[in-house]
């Protein structure tokens, strides 16, 4: 028999439920979706294996009744809760722009705070969805409200934001504005979407550009994809939510669900015996001709596996996750259609920042080595090549986690040291060359004297390079005993999925936090 105890309280719930599903109105929620926008529900709902949402204080707000009964609620304007992606646990929140854009009311806030907590509390990975400009001036309360500052005991916004970097993959994507406080959240991520119509992040909106700096611009031109897909803020821009929440889905497809885990071993029909004939003649044999390095990865890790970050950010290094034989590994090489490959201050930030994600997470790194050396001139000075490389080499040093180098092509000067700390194993093709400097550029500048006086100076230079070419050769390595292994290009594939079931036991004992967070 059902009690009428409680019942006026139990029927409170369920209508505080309702309302809080309403959000900021039918109205709201319709210019939302004319904007060709989702609400953060249905980001949430879309992004999750279906039915597996748990709400965090789904009726958090502020409920008045009125003398006729009727009950008045305003929800927290942040939705917060625990769900799956690929059967594993995830807490995924985000600000509900339908309600005073985003700008976080007294509930929301609390929310907002809390979630990075909640993901420490059960170690598991954060995916954020960011809409909102953050506080406003009036505060939360509105205009008339006086709000109290924060107590001097408080704890810093940012240390639970700090701390999650260095405990769970944390994937935060930008689908609408993004500024201020919400902004600076976003990149503190492991893993940064945008979407590239209907997405703008910026440190300061329009409005307070021009009253500071006396410079109008429209939210798309101080941060739309065009600008931050070059400037490294975002990993990826994407076409659209769908693809946004595809895009994060697979990057924590290779991550762990906390320090304290490896990633787990995914299936494959890829044989790990699987040759790839097409390498042997991928690599041309005039050293300034180019080629598709990624064509070598896509050629060696498994079929389909293979998801790059930050391809049009220091487009000379390659970053991004693989499988072999189903496990995961990060992936950097060279790209020699971008000033052959060098290593640029832009190249050497998306390294540095790469290197410590797979640090924590534990995730070996394979390199495709065609490296002419950290990249020269007025603008590399400009932009203090030499210090972010140093940065990269640094992180590279420090590095714990297994490294597999496969030397392709050039390994020149000290941005080698970027594919190679210590103990790392090292596989060479037939036309790997190594040296302080790339041939030409040293011939160049140790026979410049005697090219000039030559009858024919082009002549002179080539046979210079050729002889000096020679002394380049990976047999000479293969000799000294500084590679593993001189290697046919088309056994790569095989050589490395011995490799990476040989350190798994190790990879299992260095389990835990990373010596050094990881740093947006």
């Amino acid at each position: 028999m059902r009690s009428t105890a409680w019942q006026d309280k139990t029927d409170e719930i369920d209508e505080r439920r309702k309302l809080a599903l309403r959000q900021g109105g039918e109205a709201a929620v319709q210019k939302q979706h004319d904007r060709g926008r989702l609400t953060i529900r249905e980001r949430i709902e879309r992004v999750l294996d279906k039915d597996t949402l748990k709400e965090v204080g789904p009726i958090a707000g502020a409920g008045e009744r009125a003398e006729d009964g009727t009950l008045s609620f305003t929800p927290a304007n942040f939705v917060l809760g625990i769900g799956k992606i690929a059967e594993r646990h995830c807490v995924v929140a985000g600000e509900d722009f339908t309600m005073g854009a985003g700008s976080p009311n007294a509930a929301g806030l609390r929310k907002s705070i809390y979630t990075e907590d909640l993901a420490l509390k059960y170690k598991i990975p954060l995916v954020r969805f960011h809409e909102g400009s953050g506080a406003s001036i009036t505060g939360s309360g509105g205009k008339k409200v006086q709000t109290l500052p924060g107590a001097v005991y408080e704890r810093s916004r940012f240390e639970s934001i700090a701390r999650c970097l260095g405990t769970v993959p944390v994937a935060s994507a930008a689908v609408g504005a993004v500024a201020g406080f919400p902004a600076g959240r976003l990149v503190s991520s492991h893993y940064t979407v945008m979407t590239r119509t209907t997405s703008q992040i910026l440190t300061g909106g329009p409005a307070l550009v021009e009253r500071a700096l006396s410079v109008k611009m429209t939210k798309e031109e101080l941060g739309g994809a065009h600008v931050h897909e070059k400037s490294g803020l975002v990993d990826d821009v994407v076409e659209d939510e769908t693809a946004a929440f595809d895009a994060i889905r697979r990057f924590l497809s290779y991550m762990p669900q906390n320090v304290w885990e490896l990633t787990p071993r995914g299936t494959t029909d890829d044989p790990v015996t699987r040759e790839a004939p097409e390498l042997a003649d991928i690599i041309p044999a005039n050293r300034k001709r180019i080629y598709n390095m990624r064509q070598v990865v896509e050629a060696i890790v498994d079929r389909g596996s293979f998801f790059e970050m930050g391809r049009k950010f220091g487009p000379g290094q390659i970053t991004g996750f693989a499988r072999l034989s189903g496990y995961a590994v990060g992936i950097f090489a060279s790209d020699p259609k971008h000033n052959a490959g060098s290593l640029t201050a832009a190249g050497a930030q998306k390294l540095r920042r790469f290197v410590d994600m797979c640090q924590t997470f534990h995730l070996p790194i394979v390199t495709l080595v065609d490296e002419p050396g950290f990249m020269i001139g007025p603008d590399a000075e400009h932009d203090a090549t030499i210090r972010h490389g140093a940065s990269a080499l640094v992180s590279v040093a420090l590095s714990t986690i297994p490294w597999a180098a496969v030397l392709v092509r050039k390994s020149m000067g000290l941005a080698n040291y970027a594919h190679m700390p210590s103990d790392c194993y090292v596989l060479a093709w037939p036309s790997a060359e190594s040296g302080a400097l790339p041939v030409e550029g040293g011939v160049a500048l140790a026979f410049r004297h005697e090219i000039a006086a030559a009858a024919d100076p082009a002549a002179k230079r080539l046979e210079l390079e050729d002889q000096f070419a020679a002394r380049q050769s990976p047999f000479l390595k293969a000799e000294a005993f500084s590679v593993h292994d001189l290697i046919h290009p088309r056994e790569t594939r095989s050589r490395l999925c011995d490799w990476i079931e040989l350190v798994q036991p190790g990879l299992a004992q260095q389990l835990g936090p990373p010596q050094f967070s990881f740093r947006p």
